[in-house]
């Protein structure tokens, strides 16, 4: 079985000590440890937003995924932290209309796109608020999470709560953690990637949802 995860910096493993360390790679020998014979596709990169991980899928992935038995996919905190930053830096409202009017049509084109050539499991994960002191965080990330569940139930499309699993413990599975507000990303450097805890506990919470229980291999 082929298992493919889809998305951008955090699937790519950035800020992991190694990519065996990034959580795609960890499922793939969980699932291995538990009889299923798996081999890992990652197709993510550091700053793909959901168009550019859309372009990827049309250009570049669609013969792996139509190999696939199960998908992952975890995109949209580009989309989002671009529009946050600008907002900032140039002290404008947030205004997440247009961003949120793109992430739901690259959204939906991305998995009809799947599921034209693949007959997978697709399972989509919402993201972790990295800056849960700021309430401009706080509302942003909750309104993607909404779109996401919104756009996947939709497609028919099994919905990962990876949010829930890092509430409250971000301190602990962010790298580089500072003050969790979102002011932290303009000091250079951008305290979102998980730690090797953080894909730790995303591996153990989507293996579940990616090959359920008494799934047989």
């Amino acid at each position: 079985m082929i298992y493919t995860a889809l998305g951008d910096s955090i699937t790519f493993g950035e800020n992991a000590s190694s990519m065996t360390k990034g959580y795609p790679h960890l499922i793939g020998s969980a699932l291995q440890s538990s009889s299923h014979r798996v081999r890992v596709n990652v197709l993510a990169r550091p700053g793909w937003s959901s168009g550019d991980l859309l372009d990827a899928v049309i250009w570049n992935g669609l013969p792996v995924i139509s190999q696939s038995g199960v998908i992952s996919v975890w995109i949209g905190g580009v989309d989002l932290m671009n529009t946050a930053l600008q907002s900032l830096k140039s002290k404008h409202p947030l205004n997440l209309r247009r961003t949120t009017t793109d992430y739901k049509r690259h959204l939906s084109a991305l998995f009809t796109r799947i599921k034209r050539v693949s007959l997978a499991r697709i399972v989509c994960c919402t993201q972790y608020n990295p800056f849960p002191n700021s309430p401009l965080a706080v509302n942003s990330i909750h309104q993607l999470n909404q779109i996401t569940s919104e756009i996947a139930h939709r497609c028919g499309v099994v919905v990962a709560p990876t949010h829930t699993w890092f509430e409250d413990k971000q301190a602990d599975l962010i790298y580089g953690y500072h003050k969790g507000k979102i002011e932290d990303a303009l000091s250079g450097t951008l305290p979102i990637h998980p730690n090797d805890r953080g894909h730790h506990v995303i591996a153990k919470g989507l293996a579940s949802y990616l090959i359920p229980p008494n799934t047989k291999a």
